[in-house]
């Protein structure tokens, strides 16, 4: 009997070229039990050249240092850390933004979408926001690795369904959170700031994602609401 948290609609396979690896994207949700396991095993099913994370490149340090407890999967960072653990000498990427270039790719979006001033505004803070954020998670990172302590700056998001019950209820819960954030999704209109970050987020994912497959296969491991743009990019 196949593991139900191996779910088709959170797997995208996007083939490559001669010259170029595949792309796996393996969708999760945050934190969940189910998403975990299914990172782990699609990792080790792989043995990517490439591990990217929707992650700024400020996080992987302490995501990688949550990466070496001795349990497994690791005691902290969720799904993250959990694909890292499993990654075997993987090179690890954070793909997300704050960086250079997403901050380019913000911009560019709120030109093409010629936002009001009071979306500018708002999406200004939004990444004023992910960049406090990933600079606490790098200071958190450089004090793990000064001393034996586990940090984290991220309060674990706790389910109905653990690690303690059996996959198939693990995956069903997964699937009902799921479909109904996807509901939310299509019911509602995001802000517009929200808009242009995600929008912005997606193709600089999809843009880093195409320099690293130029060094083999790579598996992306990204929420489960990005995986159709992302792959759509891809294949543009």
């Amino acid at each position: 009997m196949s593991d139900p948290r191996l779910r088709e609609e959170c797997l995208e396979r996007v083939p490559g070229s001669d010259a170029d690896g595949d792309v796996v994207l393996v969708g999760t949700l945050h934190d969940h039990p189910a998403s975990a396991h299914r990172v782990q095993s699609v990792v080790e099913r792989e043995s990517p050249a490439v591990l990217a994370l929707e992650l700024p490149p400020l996080a992987v340090p302490l995501f990688e240092h949550h990466a070496t407890d001795t349990m497994t999967p690791p005691t902290f960072g969720g799904e993250m850390s959990a694909a890292i653990q499993a990654a075997d000498g993987a090179e690890v990427v954070g793909v997300d933004g704050p960086s250079l270039a997403f901050l380019g790719r913000v911009v560019a979006t709120l030109h093409r979408e010629r936002a009001s001033l009071t979306t500018v505004r708002s999406t200004a803070r939004s990444v004023l926001s992910l960049t406090k954020t990933a600079l606490t998670r790098r200071v958190a990172a450089a004090f793990t690795a000064l001393t034996a302590l586990q940090m984290t700056v991220d309060v674990p998001t706790v389910y109905d369904a653990g690690w303690s019950d059996d996959a198939e209820r693990q995956a069903a819960d997964e699937r009902a959170l799921m479909e109904t954030a996807e509901a939310m999704r299509s019911a509602f209109d995001p802000p517009p700031a929200a808009d242009v970050r995600t929008t912005a987020r997606e193709r600089h994912m999809a843009d880093r994602l195409t320099t690293l497959r130029a060094r083999g296969d790579v598996v992306a491991v990204v929420g489960q609401g990005h995986v159709d743009a992302v792959a759509a990019h891809l294949r543009d």
